[in-house]
């Protein structure tokens, strides 16, 4: 199944904010994103109906597996983009935020490449 920009936005938001407190809120979602908490609802409900998240009686949010092995890949691409547009000289808000840009439309061809020069350039 497509998961469009936004999804993944919002699947990398909860697995950012879960690693920095242990447990995830819509709230919180809404205060990471600087989104509405309608939106955020909207958003995680259809989050929940596409099998990408469960939200319990209490309104604690989980990654299920599909939704964990998207936001680890955004994640990644953004922290890897981030660093190496830091390391060109680009101001570090402004490469995280092109970085944000960029790490929904690059190919995985593209980015598996563009890491393996990174780390190459890096050892040297």
């Amino acid at each position: 199944m497509q998961i469009h920009e936004s999804g993944e936005n919002y699947l990398e938001a909860i697995l950012m904010l879960k690693m920095e407190k242990g447990a995830v809120r819509s709230i919180d979602v809404a205060h990471q994103l600087e989104v509405s908490k309608p939106s955020v609802s909207r958003a995680m409900g259809l989050l929940r109906e596409n099998g990408y998240i469960t939200v319990d009686g209490e309104g604690w949010i989980e990654l299920t597996p599909a939704g964990q092995e998207i936001a680890e890949r955004i994640y990644e691409r953004h922290h890897l983009l981030t660093q190496w547009l830091t390391r060109l000289g680009v101001p570090p808000e402004i490469a995280a935020e092109d970085a944000c840009r960029i790490e929904h439309d690059i190919s995985a061809v593209t980015f598996a490449k563009m890491k393996e020069h990174i780390q190459k350039a890096g050892k040297e």
